[in-house]
């Protein structure tokens, strides 16, 4: 181990005077201090070396001093020994430990992670009040932090604030720096910024800086932004990094204004920005679509003098583009070249590209030329402008002088064949492939693609099939529009033994459907009567990734309903919902169908009153059969506040529907609430049934008999009564 000193020349501040001892314990003598180690040492079932310890301690007897015994530590790699030593050092006459020796073994304990023991001797330095003791105390950090043995480090500042040390913020800071960068517990991190508070250290702006990443690390960002506008009264104002933080913590959670309102504040504030900040806002700004602050900060970065490099300069030459701001673009690329940069293809690809969108076609030619482009891709890009827009002609002709100045690849051959696939000339793709396969380029997985495509469109689905068939010979997969084609088609024409063996293969190889695509299998599957292999595909879609949606679910749901199947049924709705799949009015309608049906009542109240809730309507048949299971075991009461809720807002519920409630309520002891359903069942000009005519009635008799009168809520029940018998009678 080298020797501590130089760490005198750290920044470190320590009190001329030192103040008392605050003890953490009883009193620590470098005697009981060995003492504890050594019975620890005891416990240890591999013993030191003895004649190697022995020798040492022979050799040390006549020769003890602080270099030898130093010596010696950094030859014994035996800890348990090392202490040992150190131990009867501390018990010879004459002799006292220097910071150097208590350097050496804490250095020692702490890297063995034996954090107690290390503790123990770093209260006994401070103790002692060997000479140089904050210099050993601050090498001890330093080491410990550079080693990342973080725990180790802080229990040294938490031994130097409690012996009266005042460490520079600097190694304070690289405390925290490492902390942050191993993204270590948010608790260490504020352990260490309390200790510096209540050490009475001034923290700088790099400690902010620090403490925000944590912040931010764990997503606390109102705490972050909230210490980041404090900072000026911590007498210590955000620079550069600071700004890159919190701005790039604020799009990282598509906060986009509330970073261009702080980086309004840097600039009002004169904040001077460095390379950092450049680099990793500059494309956060660009990405985001924020063009002009985009641009701003480029033209500060080349007023300041800062070379931006070409990661720079191309994300902004993409938003340009995509802004279809190409005479700026263009100018920019002019100047990256003149710099001596060299412009990636990509940067080529999104002016070609940015021509296209504006129609200029002939100008994205001549800017080819003239650039004396040779790569491939921005050939390729204009290839595909071509052909989105219809200029097949215009495309072949291109493609044909790529051929000549050796710049085409396999992937130019696929964009023309696939184009003419899409538009049903097959025929000329396949011409097209015949000229590619002489040319010495082999068909690949996009070129069957196409060609699969190609048989779709003219509705050749057996011809797509041995196409598919050889793509499955070679491991190849199809890309996700053809994935679609294919199976759709196949659906279609009622071949779903063959699209189901498609799906098969593609959701092995991970790739996904098209939920519409994927809906219609399933209708087709289930039509076929086998729901089962249904539910096989639905578990085939989710492990590669297609989703499910409602409508796939609903029509499995449907199938295991007309079987019967309740509790497959309640299964499937399990894994709905734990794929995030929400329910819609087709899917509770037919749970509640399905459970009235059961007579399942708590189930078939639950899925309505939640189907209510979620404002969704269920069909009329599944509304009656649930009302009608509900009122034959007496438990409409449960549905009353959706009922309530669904007579307020629509009109599903017809005369039947009212006279089944009013009855049910009436015979559940609901007498009020049935009344108010009469009420509004009369408003709608509608007449109860003889059956709930002659309950209402039967009750009024009933009750008159009995020398009461029934009162009702304004009484007008007895009015509507009236209505109803003249109503019956045909009186005017």
């Amino acid at each position: 181990m080298t020797s501590f000193n130089g760490y005198k020349a750290l920044v470190f501040n320590v009190s001329k005077k030192y103040p008392k001892w605050v003890h953490v314990t009883a009193s620590f003598s470098s005697i009981s201090c060995a003492n504890h180690v050594q019975m620890v040492s005891e416990a240890d079932h591999n013993p030191p070396n003895t004649t190697d310890f022995d020798a040492k301690i022979q050799f040390l007897r006549s020769k003890l001093v602080a270099g030898n015994l130093i010596r010696v530590l950094d030859t014994t790699t035996d800890l348990n020994s090392a202490i040992k030593i150190f131990k009867w050092a501390a018990l010879q006459n004459r002799f006292r430990h220097t910071a150097d020796t208590y350097y050496r073994i804490i250095l020692k304990l702490g890297m063995a992670g034996n954090v107690h023991e290390m503790e123990g001797f770093c209260i006994e330095m401070v103790k002692e009040k060997c000479p140089h003791a904050a210099e050993g105390l601050v090498a001890l950090m330093d080491s410990f932090v550079r080693h990342r043995r973080l725990s180790e480090a802080i229990r040294v500042l938490v031994t130097m604030n409690l012996g009266g040390y005042k460490p520079s913020i600097a190694i304070l800071n690289l405390l925290l720096g490492a902390l942050v960068e191993e993204k270590r517990d948010f608790q260490d991190v504020l352990f260490v910024y309390k200790e510096i508070v209540k050490a009475g250290i001034v923290p700088n702006v790099d400690t902010i800086n620090f403490l925000l990443e944590a912040l931010l690390e764990t997503d606390r960002i109102n705490s972050a932004l909230d210490q980041f506008k404090r900072m000026n009264k911590k007498r210590c104002s955000p620079n550069s990094k600071s700004f890159e933080i919190v701005i790039s913590a604020l799009m990282a959670r598509n906060r986009v204004d509330e970073s261009v309102n702080i980086l309004g504040e840097m600039f009002d504030i004169g904040c001077q920005a460095d390379l950092s900040f450049y680099t990793c806002t500059i494309p956060l700004f660009c990405r985001a679509n924020k063009l002009e602050e985009g641009i701003r900060l480029f033209r500060k970065m080349r007023a300041a003098k800062i070379v931006p490099d070409m990661k720079i300069c191309g994300v902004l030459i993409q938003c340009l583009c995509e802004n279809l701001r190409l005479d700026d673009a263009s100018k920019l690329l002019e100047e990256i070249i003149e710099s001596g940069l060299t412009p990636g293809d990509n940067v080529f690809v999104d002016i070609i590209n940015g021509f296209c969108k504006l129609g200029k076609y002939n100008e994205a030619k001549i800017f080819l030329e003239d650039k004396s482009v040779f790569e491939t891709s921005p050939h390729n890009a204009l290839l595909e402008g071509y052909c989105s827009a219809g200029k097949f002609v215009d495309a072949k002709s291109h493609l044909e002088k790529m051929f000549e100045r050796n710049v085409v690849d396999d992937f130019s051959w696929n964009i023309l064949i696939r184009w003419l696939c899409e538009n049903a000339g097959i025929q000329k793709a396949f011409e097209l492939l015949c000229r590619m396969i002489v040319s010495s380029f082999i068909p690949n997985c996009a070129t069957y693609s196409a060609l699969v495509v190609g048989n779709c469109k003219l509705k050749k689905y057996d011809d797509a099939l041995e196409l598919f068939h050889q793509i499955c010979s070679k491991y190849w997969v199809l890309d996700s529009t053809c994935y679609s084609e294919l199976v759709e088609g196949l659906c279609q024409v009622d071949k779903i033994q063959e699209a189901t063996e498609v799906f098969c293969y593609m959701s092995s190889n991970r790739c996904a459907l098209q939920s519409s695509s994927l809906n219609m299998l399933i209708n087709g599957v289930c039509a076929a009567g086998k729901v089962d292999e249904a539910i096989r595909l639905r578990s085939l879609a989710y492990y590669s990734g297609t989703f499910c949606t409602s409508a796939t679910y609903s029509t499995i749901m449907l199938e295991l309903s007309k079987l019967n199947k309740a509790n497959d049924l309640s299964v499937i709705v399990s894994q709905m919902l734990e794929e995030g799949c929400t329910l819609d009015a087709e899917a509770y309608s037919i749970l509640i169908q399905s459970m009235s049906a059961q007579n399942r009542t708590k189930d078939s109240a639950l899925f309505f009153n939640l189907m209510v809730r979620e404002g969704l309507v269920p069909d009329s048949k599944a509304l009656a059969n649930l009302l009608s299971c509900l009122a034959n075991h007496s438990q409409l009461h449960k549905i009353l506040v959706a009922i309530n809720k669904l007579v307020s807002s629509c009109d599903i519920l017809n005369s039947a529907t009212y006279n089944i409630l009013i009855n049910g309520l009436w015979k559940e002891g609901y007498r009020s609430e049935a009344c108010h359903l009469l009420d509004l069942m009369l408003e709608r000009g509608w007449v109860p049934d003889p059956l709930t005519h002659g309950l209402l009635i039967g009750s009024v008799v009933k009750e008159e008999k009995g020398g009461e009168t029934l009162a009702y809520a304004n009484f007008t029940i007895e009015d509507n009564v009236d209505n109803i018998l003249i109503e019956g009678l045909g009186k005017t």
